[in-house]
């Protein structure tokens, strides 16, 4: 799906402040409501923009270790069963990917505090299907998400195609 900096542009408010109404996003916008409204719906339909919603700290409610923690499972069990009881029964993992090398799925999780977060690697450990795991625990976040430099890009370096106005600014 082709991004142009007016999409852009309204990617880069939405994400900035998600509560912003539309009429508000059209004013800043400089556009009419109605080109909002269909670049939101167009972004949405084209699986550009998933969904629109504050973004959580949870450092916010004093969650603020982060660990990494790769996780090996029994082959037999297969990769979906594993990450099902893994979400349903931990919900401090916030992200998950089944991943190539020498494990299976990468896990970002998050706690309290030490104590905490062992307490999370023996729940995880139980989990059927889980055969080991390793960790690390990460000292800094320099950016998580990032997607706003890349969808710049895109719209920056993108040919127009007929569907889309392209707008100069």
């Amino acid at each position: 799906m082709h991004i142009d900096r007016l999409d852009a542009d309204l990617i880069e408010l939405l994400t900035e402040s998600p509560m912003l109404p539309v009429m508000e996003c059209a004013r800043r916008l400089s556009v009419a409501r109605g080109t909002v409204t269909s670049r939101l719906a167009r972004l949405h339909e084209g699986g550009v923009i998933k969904a629109i919603v504050p973004q959580v700290q949870p450092a916010g409610f004093d969650y603020q270790l982060v660990a990494f923690c790769s996780v090996e499972i029994i082959q037999k069990f297969g990769h979906e069963p594993v990450a099902t009881g893994l979400a349903d029964s931990i919900p401090e993992i916030v992200d998950m990917y089944t991943v190539t090398g020498t494990s299976d799925l990468q896990l970002r999780v998050v706690a309290r505090n030490a104590g905490d977060l062992q307490a999370i690697f023996d729940r995880i450990n139980q989990v059927p299907g889980v055969a080991r795991t390793s960790s690390s625990l990460a000292l800094r976040e320099h950016f998580q998400g990032r997607t706003l430099p890349l969808v710049k890009a895109y719209a920056k370096n993108s040919p127009p195609d007929e569907k889309t106005i392209q707008i100069d600014q």
